[in-house]
């Protein structure tokens, strides 16, 4: 099984990177790919500069990273309420590619987790609006909120018990809908 774990953030230092790696080794046998942002940097999305150059590498890249995977964990840095400008302007060039949703009715586990008590909420709602639009197969959402009260980055483990049992169950419901397909 081939899962690609997708943190929608630019930071080093990324919170939201930590979540969803944990996530991923959750998940038993499993090959995991963690994507990072900084490697998918292209232009500030623009319909006169898709005209004129078309699609940039990295979109058709990303969308490959997509195609290749058998789940998606995807968990979204909240900036003002929704997405990164990062994760943000990879989506918008990835939905520019012809014949294609960008999330490619992969299942996905979609998640996000901030500092603050929301947990990133309002990312989640934006998320879960938006990406179904675009062939996103969202099975189930998980939010971790006050990140630093809950989270052990020495471990790199979720710290509350709650919520740790919380995202393993979501994650055992991901993980056998995959066993379903696979049959």
């Amino acid at each position: 099984m081939k899962i690609l774990a997708i943190a929608g953030s630019n930071s080093d230092t990324s919170i939201n990177k930590l979540l969803v790696s944990y996530a991923a080794s959750l998940i038993e046998n499993a090959e995991v790919e963690t994507v990072d942002m900084n490697e998918f940097e292209m232009p500030l999305y623009k319909h006169q500069l898709e005209v004129e150059s078309g699609l940039p590498q990295q979109a058709t890249d990303f969308a490959s990273k997509i195609d290749a995977a058998d789940i998606l964990l995807v968990s979204l840095s909240e900036h003002n309420g929704t997405y990164s400008v990062a994760f943000k302007n990879v989506f918008d060039w990835t939905s520019r590619i012809k014949n294609r949703a960008v999330w490619n009715e992969k299942p996905m586990l979609l998640m996000a987790t901030a500092p603050g008590g929301r947990g990133g909420l309002g990312v989640l709602e934006a998320a879960t609006k938006r990406f179904p639009l675009h062939g996103g197969n969202i099975v189930d959402t998980f939010t971790l909120p006050f990140f630093n009260d809950n989270f052990n980055k020495e471990t790199g483990r979720i710290s509350n018990q709650e919520k740790d049992n919380e995202l393993k169950e979501k994650i055992q419901k991901i993980s056998a809908i995959e066993s379903i397909l696979e049959k």
